[in-house]
């Protein structure tokens, strides 16, 4: 289907406004979201207790990125406005794939930098956790944030 797609593209001469509205048509679309491990100066942990989640559950900080916005910035957007909290996405760790649906979520290791806490319709606590305390997680979530302490002892040993 893609070779045929091609072929048209390079005879018609299609402009590329209209050949991204024909690709987004014809191809399945992605939901990208970003996740992140921000450490504060005590190296512990942010963690959100998401509103739509399980009311005793706490979860690492993410959201969907905008269109025309980079994941980087998308992350650091969702956590202050879901929460009030200035962090920044440092580095990325991970690019995984949903395989049960349309979506492709990066995660980053970054830095809480600042910010009051204000609880919003999405976030009903922040609390910052030492690895050795933290509550029950999802074990792709704690599989990520012992990768994310294992790389950043390396690189400061």
């Amino acid at each position: 289907m893609q070779g045929l797609l091609l072929s048209f593209w390079k005879v018609l001469k299609l402009p590329y406004n209209l050949q991204l509205f024909i690709m987004r048509r014809l191809n399945d679309q992605f939901l990208v979201g970003a996740t992140g491990i921000f450490l504060n100066d005590r190296n512990e942990i942010l963690l959100f207790k998401h509103t739509y989640r399980n009311t005793n559950s706490w979860s690492l900080p993410g959201g969907y990125v905008k269109a025309k916005e980079h994941p980087k910035e998308g992350l650091e957007r969702e956590v202050k406005e879901e929460s009030g909290l200035v962090v920044s996405a440092d580095e990325r760790l991970k690019i995984r794939t949903d395989r049960d649906s349309a979506r492709l979520d990066i995660t980053y290791v970054g830095t809480f930098i600042g910010g009051e806490f204000t609880p919003s319709k999405e976030v009903s606590k922040a609390a910052f956790f030492a690895f050795d305390s933290l509550p029950l997680l999802p074990k792709d979530q704690l599989i990520f944030i012992e990768k994310a302490l294992e790389e950043k002892k390396k690189k400061y040993s």
